[in-house]
């Protein structure tokens, strides 16, 4: 046994150091140029040997062959440390040559190491360096033992360093590498965040390194990492180190087939990260931050890097990264970009804007949406972005060389030049956009939105003098700011009735006595302009019993303002948790659900393309002063797939606990989608507790996965609400338990229509008010029809109070009707 053991481990043992070793393998550059400067011997560092630039004199340049050697064993030992002892001292203009093979970014690091040889005290020395027409540094002093890491992009011929010392001074380098660089490492393109929108030309910026940080974990030195880069602890960056702790699981990380991989960054770096301090306590709000030093007037690159190694199940955790104030990448969740799978490396690219300050801070913090307040960064890198006179650092002239005036005239101009079209350009475009935006407005202000194909106008003359007047008087849903404040006292606080995502909801009467529901559009919130048109587009489209209707919206004076028929009750949430209104019984809680389903199946089915909620939850449903449920909330509302496709393709929106795992992982959209949310409000319902509850045992967490491992050994009564204990029919609970357990099925395939969600849950009622004999086949979805009359022969029922009737006649399918009769029949509503 205990040689099985052994045999296992060495096996376990051999797999993470093969993984290593192809890990390690990485890329080989077709042009690589390593040069010991000052030396006369070549040094070996690692897999690498630095020629010595005695031997390689070929390559350089100089009035002056003075080689200086240190001499010194006070340097303190380090895997280059060796590099250290020699440097070449220029006291003119100096270059070295390298010929290029191959096209493209090429790194560029300039080893220094200040010291005294003879008359040269490197500690004083002041000089400039470029490469081609590209300035590097500038009136540069060197201190401390360093590494200076540039990115260039060489398109053809030679590629050529140049030193030039500053007045009265002279340069000097220890060490210099020329490597290629793979050709995806740094694409063209990556997101700006001010203001928002793609920044492309990377290709053709000189990129310096300004920190390239091993979040979590130890210095990775340039042996290894696959493409000679160092990587540094993050201990020093910290802003407030107790705010951080560490997790690393190395082993487990596993690259994807596309994407991120070893050259991207070593397995080192993702198999460690720093991550919140929280210690298990669910009402942590901070953020971890690091801030480093950056030169004001130039624009910065920075790739983070993620790999899940602190979760213990995709779909689990959220957060939120920050670039300074700015919030770059909200409710961040890794597993959703890597196709479910946890220890998956994954980058992120972004620049900055120009800096006007020092200091820049990333930040990374826990989201309201998150199961856990937790956060976690595996690595980083920061470069500065060479400017539009092509230079990383201040202005310099570049140096001149016998019989190279010409050529240097020639680049000077052609800088210049292109600086002052660029300027032009700059100019033009600043102006035209201008004149736009005087064209339009101001930026904020929207055109009103058109209502069945045509522009929408004031609503009614008696809101011309700013008289809110009835429903019925007007002819289309634009209503003006004015009767809107009259309406909510000028949004008084105390009218309040909600806070949601999009803003604040406010209780209103209009001067006939009809009460209101005003949702105001907060400028600072996520949602903004388009969930505002999606909610009017969606529902001017379509009327029913069981949907909330829409009365109108304002968009004058810079707000996003909707006003709704108002719900005596509330949210169907508010009835079960978190509040002292009376509990709800098993059959008002039936007949929610039951009215739910019948919107979100009209929804899916009722209109001449389906439409998808995709935030369906128990907040979402609200209720009338009889109870009688409608689904609310359609910001986040899609048109469902064409006739010959089987899904919409879409980025993942929604709430967290009820988000359909299998459009999390595939980006994918169906109706089933909603379907899955369905079946977690139907056991929010049954027991009455949040869907995500972190002050819970781990297991008891989320609701969903808790409910069905009840479900699934039959015990669904050990778990649902206190107050339905002894009243709920056997029948009628495994029912109820069989329906959302369908509903919740891995694969949206595997799961229910809304149709069929509808007639069991109809079934479950009528086994709660009565004996059912000769029960058919219980465990089937589709065997209602007996009890029911069929979806498709809804239009030909009559109304009906018995619940085993579809009460959905022609007065609630208005989705065809004129606006001026969809406002009358808004008058005469038993919701209202």
């Amino acid at each position: 046994m205990m040689g099985c053991g052994f045999l296992r481990f060495s096996i376990r043992v051999l797999l993470v150091l093969l993984n290593l070793i192809c890990c390690c393998r990485g890329f080989d550059p077709v042009d690589q140029y390593y040069i010991n400067c000052g030396s006369s011997t070549d040094v070996v560092v690692g897999n690498t040997t630095y020629v010595a630039d005695s031997s390689a004199s070929r390559y350089l340049s100089t009035p002056q062959d003075i080689l200086a050697d240190s001499n010194l064993n006070s340097i303190t030992p380090s895997d280059d440390s060796q590099l250290y002892r020699t440097a070449r001292i220029f006291t003119g203009p100096s270059r070295y040559t390298f010929s290029i093979r191959e096209n493209g970014r090429h790194w560029i690091r300039l080893h220094f190491y200040p010291f005294v040889y003879r008359n040269y005290d490197m500690n004083s020395a002041s000089f400039s360096v470029f490469v081609q027409r590209t300035t590097l540094v500038s009136d540069f002093s060197p201190q401390n033992a360093s590494v200076r890491e540039y990115s260039v992009n060489v398109d053809r011929g030679d590629l050529v360093i140049s030193f030039s010392p500053s007045a009265n001074s002279f340069a000097y380098v220890n060490a210099l590498e020329v490597v290629s660089v793979p050709n995806n490492l740094i694409r063209d393109d990556a997101a700006l965040f001010n203001p928002p929108g793609p920044f492309t030309g990377l290709v053709t910026r000189a990129l310096e390194t300004v920190a390239r940080v091993n979040m979590g974990g130890p210095l990775v030195s340039l042996v290894n990492d696959t493409l000679g880069r160092t990587w540094v602890s993050d201990r020093s960056f910290l802003s407030q180190p107790n705010l951080a702790t560490t997790a690393s699981n190395i082993p487990a990380v596993r690259y994807p087939s596309g994407g991120a991989n070893s050259d991207t960054a070593p397995q080192t770096v993702y198999g460690t990260c720093t991550r919140m301090n929280s210690a298990d306590d669910p009402r942590s709000n901070f953020n971890v931050t690091w801030g480093f030093r950056v030169d004001r007037g130039f624009q910065y690159f920075i790739r983070f890097h993620f790999c899940d190694i602190v979760s213990s199940a995709a779909n689990q955790l959220l957060f939120n990264v920050y670039v300074g104030t700015f919030l770059v990448a909200p409710d961040l969740e890794l597993t959703a970009r890597t196709q479910g799978r946890l220890a998956t490396p994954y980058f992120m690219d972004f620049v900055t804007p120009s800096m006007d300050v020092n200091n820049l801070n990333i930040s990374i913090g826990p989201s309201p949406r998150s199961a856990y307040p937790d956060a976690f960064l595996n690595g980083l890198e920061i470069m500065k972005i060479s400017n539009s006179r092509d230079s990383l650092s201040g202005e310099s002239n570049l140096p001149s060389f016998p019989g190279s005036k010409n050529r240097v005239g020639l680049i000077v101009g052609v800088s210049v030049g292109a600086s002052v079209a660029l300027v032009l350009a700059g100019i033009l475009f600043y102006v035209h956009r201008r004149r736009k935006q005087e064209r339009l407005g101001h930026s904020k202000t929207w055109v009103p939105i058109p209502v069945n194909g045509e522009t929408s106008h004031t609503m009614g003359s008696k809101y011309s003098t700013g008289t809110a007047a009835s429903v019925a008087s007007g002819l289309s849903y634009r209503i003006p700011f004015a009767a809107v404040q009259e309406a909510t006292n000028n949004f008084d606080e105390n009218l309040v009735i909600g806070v949601g995502g999009f803003g604040k909801v406010y209780k209103g009467v209009l001067t006939d006595g009809t009460k209101i529901a005003v949702k105001r559009g907060n400028p600072k919130s996520h949602q903004g302009l388009a969930e505002f048109r999606t909610e009017i587009e969606m529902l001017s489209q379509f009327r029913h019993r069981h949907l909330v209707s829409l009365i109108g919206y304002c968009d004058e004076k810079n707000e996003m303002i909707l006003v709704y028929e108002y719900m005596e009750n509330g949210t169907v949430k508010s009835h079960l948790y978190g509040s002292d209104l009376p509990s709800l019984g098993w059959k008002e809680r039936l007949e929610i659900c039951i009215g739910a389903a019948r919107g979100l199946h009209y929804l899916h089915t009722g209109y001449a393309k389906a439409v998808i909620h995709r935030d369906v939850k128990s907040a979402n449903i609200l209720l009338d002063e009889n109870l009688m449920a409608k689904v609310a909330d359609f910001g986040l509302s899609k048109t469902g797939p064409e006739i010959d496709q089987t899904h919409v393709s879409t980025a993942v929106k929604g709430s967290f606990g009820y988000l359909d795992p299998e459009y999390f992982r595939r980006q994918q959209l169906t109706e089933k989608s909603d379907v899955y949310s369905f079946g977690v409000v139907l056991f929010e319902v049954l027991c009455a507790r949040p869907v995500i509850d972190p002050s819970l045992p781990r297991e008891m967490v989320n609701l969903a996965e808790w409910a069905m491992k009840w479900q699934q050994k039959g015990q669904l009564d050990q778990i649902m609400d206190s107050n339905l204990v002894g009243k709920i029919k056997p029948d009628s609970l495994r029912k109820f338990g069989e329906t959302a357990e369908k509903c919740l099925a891995d694969f949206g395939v595997d799961r229910p229509s809304m149709g069929d969600v509808l007639w069991n849950l109809e079934y479950a009622l009528q086994l709660q008010e009565a004996v059912v004999q000769n029960d058919p086949d219980e465990n089937s979805a589709n065997v209602i029809g007996q009890l029911s009359p069929r979806v498709g022969e809804f239009n030909n029922v009559e109304n009906s109070n018995s619940v085993a009737e579809f009460d959905t006649s022609s007065v609630d399918d208005l989705s065809g009707v004129s606006m001026s009769r969809v406002f009358s029949q808004l008058v005469k509503s038993e919701g209202r």
